[in-house]
Order: C-alpha cells, then sequence, then structure tokens
C-alpha cells in the first residue's frame, strides 16, 4: 500500500518533492467499458453506456489498494486531453497513448497516483500540461486537498463532472490533513451539488448524478462531526481517542488516513469554537 503524500507535480508538469514508487509488475491495465454495477454511496449506480460520452475513454490504472479502491482512473478525451494520468507505470502510460492522441495532460490534484505518470508521459509525447481546452471549465474544489479541482465538460448536448478524489466512485475520500481542510470541502460539495450530470471520479465506477452523491457525502460528512462531537464528550482526548471510537471499525492498512481526517475535524470544531 502506498500512502497518499502531498503535492508531487505542478501544474507545469514538474517535479518539486519526492519519488515514487511503481506498482507491482504482475498486475494489468483494464481498458472499463460496458455494464457495471456496484454500491456507491448508499445508492445503487448502474454504469451503462449513455453515462459515457463517446468523447470519453475510461482507462483504470493496475494500481489498486485501500486508498485507490480498483485503481486510478484516467479519462482520455477525443481531442487529445488526458485528466490524471496516474502511476508511472509504464504500460498504462502506453496503454494511454494507444488510446490517444495525447495532446495535453490536467490533473485534478497532486497525489502521486494521479501524477507520478505525468514527466514520463510527457517524455513519451510531447503533450503541454495545464492547457485547458475551452469547453472543458476548471472547477475548484479544495478541502480533499488544497488544490483539488474538477473539470465540467459539456459537449454534444452531454454534460459530465471528472470529480478527482473530492467524491470518489464509491465510499467517502479522506481529508488529508495538514493540507486538507473541512470546511473547504463540505463548501465544494455544495458547488457539487449543483450538478445533476454523471461524475467521472479518480476512483471506482462513475456516478450516475454527481449531485445526489455530493448531497450524500455532505451529509455524511456533517453526521461524522456529530459523532466526533459526541467522543470528545465521552472523554476522547486525542486524535486516537477519536479515531478508536468513531472509526472503529475501519481497515487497520487505512487507520492513518482516518486520523488524518480526525485532525481535519478537530481543527475545522476548533474554528466553531467549540474546542
Amino acid at each position: 500500500m502506498r500512502t497518499l503524500r502531498p503535492v508531487r507535480v505542478n501544474r507545469a508538469g514538474r517535479r518539486v518533492s519526492g519519488t515514487g514508487r511503481r506498482p507491482e509488475s504482475g498486475l494489468r491495465r483494464q481498458v472499463v467499458g460496458g455494464r457495471w454495477i456496484s454500491r456507491v454511496l448508499g445508492m445503487t449506480a448502474r454504469l451503462h453506456s449513455e453515462l459515457l460520452p463517446g468523447w470519453v475513454t475510461w482507462l483504470r490504472a493496475p494500481n489498486p489498494g485501500p486508498m485507490t479502491l480498483d485503481g486510478t482512473n484516467t479519462w482520455l478525451l477525443d481531442d487529445g486531453t488526458v485528466i490524471d494520468p496516474g502511476p508511472d507505470d509504464l504500460a498504462h502510460l502506453e496503454a494511454i497513448i494507444e488510446a490517444g492522441p495525447v495532446r495535453r495532460i490536467l490533473f485534478t490534484h497532486g497525489h502521486p497516483d494521479h501524477v507520478d505518470g505525468v514527466t514520463t508521459l510527457l517524455a513519451l509525447t510531447g503533450a503541454s500540461v495545464g492547457e485547458v481546452p475551452d469547453w472543458l471549465t476548471e472547477l475548484p474544489t479544495p478541502g480533499h486537498t488544497t488544490d483539488s479541482v474538477c473539470f465540467v465538460a459539456e459537449r454534444d448536448g452531454q454534460r459530465v463532472v471528472f470529480t478527482g478524489d473530492t467524491i470518489l466512485g464509491r465510499g467517502s475520500s479522506v481529508v488529508a490533513w495538514p493540507d486538507g481542510d473541512v470546511a473547504a470541502y463540505l463548501a465544494s460539495l455544495d458547488v457539487l451539488a449543483g450538478y445533476d450530470v454523471p461524475g467521472l471520479p479518480g476512483h471506482g465506477p462513475v456516478l450516475p448524478d454527481c449531485a445526489a452523491a455530493a448531497r450524500w457525502l455532505r451529509d455524511h460528512r456533517l453526521e461524522r462531526l456529530d459523532q466526533v462531537r459526541a467522543a470528545l464528550k465521552q472523554g476522547a482526548r486525542t486524535p486516537e481517542d477519536v479515531v478508536n471510537v468513531v472509526y472503529a471499525d475501519v481497515d487497520p492498512a487505512i487507520r492513518f488516513a482516518a486520523e488524518w481526517t480526525v485532525r481535519a475535524q478537530l481543527a475545522y470544531l476548533e474554528t466553531l469554537s467549540e474546542l
């Protein structure tokens, strides 16, 4: 399992810190299509062909894990725009090129499972980084991380939102303290609640209704905050104490992420003068 770290490349495609490691070599690339059914955010999500516009190709990177679910979703648009190249896995990057063309690279945030492949993909294709085409709108959605953005695409009468890790295809996203911020995340969910169109996430299956997912997640976050308040009243004193109460059933492999979120929740409650 890889621990997600702060921003790894800037929007010019330059690495700013750290080094990554490749996924296990035995894993194979999957190009996703057809009909997929799974439990998503308390609703049944059905991926029919009409949910994915004809101008979008979905490639799933071979980096499954507790933090990445089935792997990072890479989205390739038929004008040559790549959203979230994913890990620095040569087979995955070659699959993107094969499905291409690749003319420009965008990413929803700087976590390594989304951007480690940027440098190699640039070297292989000579693409530009950060050039948003006219028919895409970059939507700032901080909260999961400070630099998180979504992209709204509208073409040929179809509209979708690429949600990155702000909204996942299933489950809830970590608020990656100290970079992540609960107040900003709630505000971003309020923004996304205005988009009742399919959501194409950074991990997991396509969401049939981005707005419904955003509303569910907002309610879920508020419920978690109430649970944190209750844990504090019951005597929890440290973030670890709160995790033991509120996230008692969390997978041990991602307990560190639960603690990140708890620290962000406590910081938020402090801004409300509740601590």
